[in-house]
């Protein structure tokens, strides 16, 4: 399994904002983006929650058409996303949000829609158990949809990654390696560092449970998927989702 394996705890219930410049400091449109990388953040992970979910429904080796099809998909995805942040992506108009926060958000799902009508027939092969098509690999790929559609930078990183695109930039990493000394913990991480004309929010990811059969001990031991365990235990820090917003497109 990949990294971002089943089960993963994401940081996304609390919102406590850690910003490099305090808030007051910030303009209206950097006010704004933060809102829009946070949705957006937040709706990739819904997406990768369902995957999740879905697991032993996906890894069914006995049944064909398993009807995990992109518009029941959707119907979770929405779901979940109203779950977690109070904004029901059928009802557009009743939300306060802005009509561009809309479009960008409609473009996100129309990714990982995609992205779930082409694992159609990964999903659906008979006599195959462990199909791959796990969290993190469904979050790589609509995030380098979306991001290449979009022009805003969203990722999946880790300090250890397995898939390159993964690999985290210099400021993804500092921020990485500054919750390494943390507790894990609900957090949102957004920052404009200095100089840099993007704003940038991280929301943490930690191992859960079910993750350890193929992140956990021992270290070095190939996992189901053929990558090496990184001994992992509950609750160590696994990665983040990373977004890059210009805000100059604001």
């Amino acid at each position: 399994m990949q990294f971002y394996g089943r089960g993963l705890l994401a940081g996304v219930i609390l919102s406590l904002f850690i910003l490099s410049n305090p808030i007051v400091g910030m303009n209206m449109s950097a006010y704004q983006a933060e809102e829009e990388a946070r949705l957006i953040a937040m709706l990739l992970s819904a997406g990768r929650v369902v995957i999740d979910r879905n697991q032993s429904l996906i890894n069914d080796p006995n049944r064909d058409n398993k009807g995990f099809t992109p518009e029941v998909f959707e119907r979770q995805v929405i779901e979940e996303f109203r779950i977690r942040t109070g904004v029901d992506l059928t009802k557009p108009t009743l939300t306060h949000l802005r009509g561009n926060v809309i479009e960008v958000l409609g473009e996100l799902l129309k990714s990982s829609k995609e992205v779930v009508a082409e694992a159609q027939p990964e999903i659906n092969q008979m006599g195959v158990g462990f199909k791959n098509f796990i969290p993190a690999t469904f979050g790589s790929r609509v995030s380098e949809r979306f991001s290449g559609r979009s022009g805003i930078g969203l990722k999946q990183t880790t300090l250890q990654p397995r898939n390159p695109k993964n690999a985290p930039d210099p400021y993804e990493a500092a921020v990485l390696q500054r919750l390494l000394t943390q507790p894990s913990q609900s957090v949102t991480i957004s920052e404009m560092p200095e100089g840099d004309n993007n704003l940038r929010l991280l929301i943490p990811i930690y191992y859960g449970s079910d993750c350890l059969q193929c992140h956990g001990e021992p270290a070095g031991q190939l996992d189901i998927s053929g990558y090496p365990k990184e001994g992992a235990h509950e609750g160590d820090l696994a990665g983040a989702i990373s977004v890059s917003m210009p805000l100059d497109q604001r």
